[in-house]
């Protein structure tokens, strides 16, 4: 049975705000540092549940830029 493979590389705004999204998934799963971005690795061996880890991560990205575009504004 193969696995399911999805890779994300993610790089914000500047280092801080980059460092931040970081942050946010380092109880979800493992990151890789390049040198002003990181990227996240999702491997499963059914489809769905490739989809169900990806939704949840890109979710706790959105939540965590969302409030980060909120903060600077003040």
């Amino acid at each position: 049975m193969s696995n399911w493979k999805i890779k994300l590389d993610i790089q914000s705004k500047d280092a801080d705000s980059t460092k931040s999204l970081c942050d946010a998934l380092a109880t979800d799963c493992e990151v890789v540092w390049n040198e002003e971005s990181f990227s996240v690795e999702i491997i499963e061996a059914k489809a769905k549940d490739l989809r169900a880890m990806w939704n949840t991560r890109i979710r706790g990205l959105i939540a965590v830029n969302s409030l980060m575009t909120v903060i600077d504004q003040y």
